[in-house]
């Protein structure tokens, strides 16, 4: 059998594209290297931006059913400042505000309605090879079990930008640079007992990294973020621990008042997960017929939380691009135009973000561009929504054409 389509990843950005292509009445076979359900590190907070996405995919019932409070208000922990600002709203049936839910819960819902459309799962498994073929690619697979190849007339590669398939990394130009002092790792652990108000999502800013809070589902807080890694390196020393986590958190709580405020009485529900380092930026949306959705299209720093919003958005306009010509993508002859439309959509969408992503990370990381930013902030507390609209959160996914 040759499927219509081979997805790589089942993430948001993997099962969005899954989900889509199905219902459209493609034939459609994914390949997840973990078995769900699964925590993975990331913010959880999807903009109310992607809801109406969630409509359309089918899903929105029941993800509004478990996840978290409306986040109403984008906040600054910051030293001794503590400051609050309206959350930039948007329009839609499910209502203005983003919500966050963990990926344990989005990740299996998105996977599991795709399945129910048709799409062919093979989990867990890993691609471990992927080649040309005169109908398009072969792609071999291995388990526990054993090894089978798949054949797809394209393929979407939703690996994340951790990725270590030799396959992924060649088809996106070469290996990823050595490690750097300066690298940011990430760090993520569901906390219960917060003292943090329910409708409030803030920017954590410490020396040599960043991070967030926000309420997800059943009453945790999901604590997210990013420390150089020179920064860890000190705290581990200043903090001896089992775990880096636990010395990440103490470097938090040491430099922001607001945090040591909110987690006062919290206790970690959970352990604490590790990834990196991330690369933020843009990299190839697509070569010949194989198509990128998600962080391994490009990212933005963490700064923003828009991961999850980017990745199913990044998705959606390459799938709405691949039905709208789907005679032609199965013939063979669409792929360059679908290619370079979906780039382009995706450079209008996102570029701008990620370049602002980039602007507060290089700010906050560095704790005297923080030092003479606060007053400013303070008087002007309405900045946070101004930047809050930069990082994406009021950017409807309008398909242009």
């Amino acid at each position: 059998m040759i499927y219509d389509a081979l997805i790589i990843g089942a993430g948001p950005a993997g099962a969005t594209a899954a989900l889509m292509l199905a219902k459209a009445g493609w034939s459609v076979a994914v390949i997840e290297k973990e078995q769900f359900p699964r925590r993975k590190v990331c913010g959880e907070f999807m903009s109310a931006t992607s809801l109406p996405l969630l409509d359309e995919l089918g899903v929105a019932g029941p993800f509004c059913e478990r996840a978290g409070p409306d986040v109403r208000r984008v906040g600054l922990f910051a030293q001794q400042t503590v400051l609050s600002a309206t959350m930039p709203q948007t329009t839609g049936l499910r209502g203005p505000w983003g919500r966050a839910l963990g990926r344990e819960h989005l990740d299996t819902l998105l996977l599991d309605a795709a399945v129910r459309a048709g799409a062919a799962l093979w989990q867990p498994c890993c691609a471990t090879e992927l080649r040309r073929s005169p109908d398009g690619y072969v792609c071999t697979i291995a388990s526990r079990v054993g090894s089978a190849q798949l054949a797809a007339r394209l393929v979407i590669a939703a690996t994340g930008s951790w990725t270590r398939n030799d396959w992924a990394r060649r088809a996106q130009g070469g290996e990823a640079p050595a490690h750097r002092p300066s690298d940011l790792l990430a760090f993520k652990a569901h906390l219960e007992g917060s003292d943090l108000p329910a409708d409030l999502m803030p920017l954590l800013v410490f020396a040599g990294g960043y991070g967030g809070m926000v309420h997800s589902d059943a009453g945790r807080v999901t604590l997210s973020c990013c420390i150089r890694r020179d920064t860890l390196a000190q705290s581990r020393r200043r903090y001896p621990t089992p775990h880096a986590g636990d010395a990440v958190l103490q470097h938090i709580l040491a430099s922001c008042a607001g945090a040591r405020e909110a987690l006062r009485h919290a206790r970690r529900a959970g352990p604490w997960l590790a990834a990196g380092p991330i690369r933020p930026g843009i990299r190839r949306r697509w070569r010949e017929r194989v198509f990128f959705v998600g962080n391994i299209a490009g990212e933005a720093h963490p700064i923003v939380a828009e991961g999850i919003s980017m990745a199913m958005q990044s998705a959606w306009l390459l799938c709405r691009r691949l039905i709208a010509r789907q005679d032609d993508v199965a013939a063979g002859r669409a792929a360059p135009d679908v290619g370079s439309d979906y780039a382009a959509a995706w450079d209008a969408l996102f570029a701008a973000r990620i370049r602002a992503a980039a602007v507060f990370a290089y700010v906050f990381t560095r704790p005297s561009a923080t030092t003479a930013l606060l007053p400013v902030l303070k008087l002007f507390p309405r900045t946070l929504t101004f930047g809050a609209h930069l990082s994406g959160k009021a950017a409807q996914p309008v398909d242009a054409r």
